[in-house]
């Protein structure tokens, strides 16, 4: 059984930071391209970051500079660092997980998600 499971949201003020975890269960980290994603209510799901198989990183123009992406493979997670915490960061944190198969074919798997609020 393969499991996401993600912690470290709450509420923070702006300016603030957060580290979310995402702790993997049934899956090898080196087969997969790991993200986060993200959702405001009444808002789409959207990318965040993604680190691929080969540790390569990717961050959304919406978040960079101030957040950071990682992985720890002996401890099967990946890691969100939230520096500069805004108010618009505010959302639903969602781990996922993909497993490029064939370059047609892949496998994705989600976590339940963990909420982070920035207020004052």
């Amino acid at each position: 059984q393969v499991q996401l499971v993600e912690s470290g949201g709450g509420l923070v003020q702006p300016g603030g930071s957060l580290r979310l975890s995402c702790a993997a269960s049934g899956i090898n980290l080196s087969m997969y391209d790991m993200g986060w994603y993200r959702q405001a209510p009444g808002n789409q799901r959207e990318l965040v970051a993604v680190i691929t198989s080969g540790s390569s990183t990717i961050v959304q123009d919406a978040v960079k500079g101030r957040f950071t992406i990682s992985r720890d493979k002996a401890k099967r997670a990946v890691y969100l660092q939230m520096n500069s915490l805004k108010p618009e960061d505010t959302a639903v944190y969602y781990c996922n997980a993909v497993w490029r198969i064939t370059s047609s074919y892949k496998k994705d798997y989600w976590g339940q998600g963990t909420q982070v609020t920035v207020s004052s």
